[in-house]
């Protein structure tokens, strides 16, 4: 696990590119429909300004946040698609885009604040100020990659992605909980070629179950942003295939993932 400062030097560098899209964009291109079901860009970066200015709550105010969680429990299944909605109807897409930028900012500076070995609350379990930086980066990518789709636009992998594959392996047993199926008691082997080249990996050497490929392929896999067969995945052993085919590194329920071949 990376150090603090190094993971909110990557998110603000992945913020800074989603930015980037979005801050030329018409009000009309704003009202493009992105691959996310109903969801528009403007639905998308409201959506993480939302996350930000709850995860600062969580930082420096838990009994606001508390209350978030009371609102969140009365809907569980709605919840995140009521906030966004709220916001993004309620906001001119300048403004949207400034408040994103103001709260992505102060929530940066919350957690550069926070002592070491805290663990803040969240809708799951307690975190560290580094794990809440890593999901938040991790967001911010899987959520910019829906607006580059609906834009048209590729986006050169960074090695940035490293913080989104680490997740991606550490939730494997909640991929299979969420599932309500039982994660296998073996470890599996995860080997990654990074975009620069470096590879990366993750569990035993010897592991019988192995995953292989592109970390870019892996990371559009666990953020459910492409179909596994349009990736160029390789899985050894059964359930290490079957993992591939249920890999989700985002809370919440089993995600409906992408269509195959929606982007060849």
């Amino acid at each position: 696990m990376p150090d603090l400062s190094a993971v909110l030097s990557d998110l603000h560098a992945e913020s800074e590119s989603l930015d980037a899209l979005v801050a030329p964009l018409s009000e009309a291109d704003w009202d493009r429909q992105t691959p996310a079901e109903g969801w528009t860009i403007a639905y998308q970066i409201a959506h993480l300004a939302w996350t930000d200015d709850t995860s600062i709550k969580a930082v420096t105010d838990p009994e606001a946040f508390a209350e978030v969680v009371e609102w969140a429990t009365r809907m569980p299944d709605t919840f995140v698609d009521s906030a966004t909605e709220t916001l993004a109807s309620s906001q001119a897409p300048s403004l949207l885009l400034q408040s994103w930028r103001t709260l992505r900012a102060e929530l940066a500076e919350a957690l550069a604040g926070v002592p070491d070995g805290t663990k803040l609350p969240w809708f799951g379990p307690p975190m560290s100020a580094t794990s809440m930086a890593t999901a938040r980066l991790m967001e911010t990518w899987a959520h910019g990659q829906d607006v580059a789709d609906a834009l048209g636009v590729v986006r050169p992998p960074t090695d940035r992605l490293r913080h989104v594959a680490h997740i991606g392996v550490r939730t494997r047993d909640f991929a299979y909980a969420v599932h309500g199926e039982p994660a296998p008691d073996a470890p599996f082997r995860v080997e990654l070629a990074a975009p620069s080249g470096e590879q990366w990996a993750w569990g035993p050497d010897d592991a019988v179950q192995r995953v292989s490929g592109p970390a870019h392929d892996f990371c559009l896999l666990v953020v459910q942003r492409r179909h596994r067969d349009d990736l160029a995945l390789v899985a050894e052993g059964p359930d290490a295939d079957h993992w591939l085919d249920i890999a989700q590194a985002f809370a919440g329920p089993p995600g409906t993932g992408r269509q195959k071949g929606q982007f060849a």
